[in-house]
């Protein structure tokens, strides 16, 4: 009876520890995915994207609509309620290719008929709305004509290694796609989809090379690129 009863004790031991065990892996899984999707706070703006955000609210260039400002250098990408208010930020995938300018033609053709050197995110000011892709899938877009939207990070191609790039802090590895903004998708679902579903808004994207007034003028008006 008492070597039933110390088998029965010592099984129970050994089921508590595999358990202890399976949800210390999986909430330290879980803690990884929490930490590579963690927001950032306008205290982590740049220079140049706080002062921006500035001059938007005071010259009302929104237009009372919710915007966006994407730090292309930081890569990094900061949301706002129409009055200004920050909603949170996260770091942003880009076009691969260093520029602030768009290559005619290139946003209506197929993705691989995009030379490399042609797959810039484009500087400036876009009046953004929701809508959808060739497959269906639901993206802010920052230009339909250009083909540039942003939208939750696209995982289709293992070799990309798109989420291990955004949780990078290295602003070089974020530079990975063919123009489009990609974001982590609880930022997207929860921040960037329910702020513009209304009216759209306004989206600002800093330049890589050009001077900001070059791109956005003394009140931030648009501009050509």
């Amino acid at each position: 009876m008492r070597f039933i009863d110390r088998f029965s004790t010592a099984s129970f031991l050994r089921t508590i520890l595999i358990a202890g065990l399976f949800t210390l892996n999986v909430n330290h899984a879980a803690a990884k995915v929490a930490a590579s999707e963690s927001f950032y706070t306008s205290k982590q703006a740049s220079p140049e994207v706080q002062q921006l955000q500035e001059g938007i609210a005071s010259s009302k260039d929104n237009q009372d609509m919710p915007f966006v400002i994407l730090d292309k250098k930081q890569a990094k990408i900061f949301v706002y309620e129409k009055d200004g208010r920050n909603l949170g930020g996260a770091p942003a995938l880009l076009g691969i290719a260093i520029g602030d300018k768009y290559y005619p033609g290139t946003g209506q053709i197929k993705l691989s008929q995009i030379r490399v050197e042609e797959r810039t995110t484009p500087a400036g000011r876009f009046q953004a709305r929701l809508g959808k892709n060739t497959h269906g899938q639901e993206v802010l877009w920052v230009n339909y004509d250009m083909g540039i939207a942003i939208h939750p990070v696209v995982t289709s191609n293992p070799k990309e290694h798109r989420l291990e790039r955004l949780r990078s802090q290295d602003p070089k590895q974020h530079r990975i796609s063919f123009g489009c903004i990609n974001v982590p998708k609880n930022f997207y679902n929860t921040i960037i989809s329910p702020i513009f579903k209304a009216q759209g808004g306004i989206v600002y994207v800093l330049p890589d090379e050009m001077n900001i007034r070059e791109v956005f003028g003394t009140y931030f008006q648009t501009t050509s690129i």
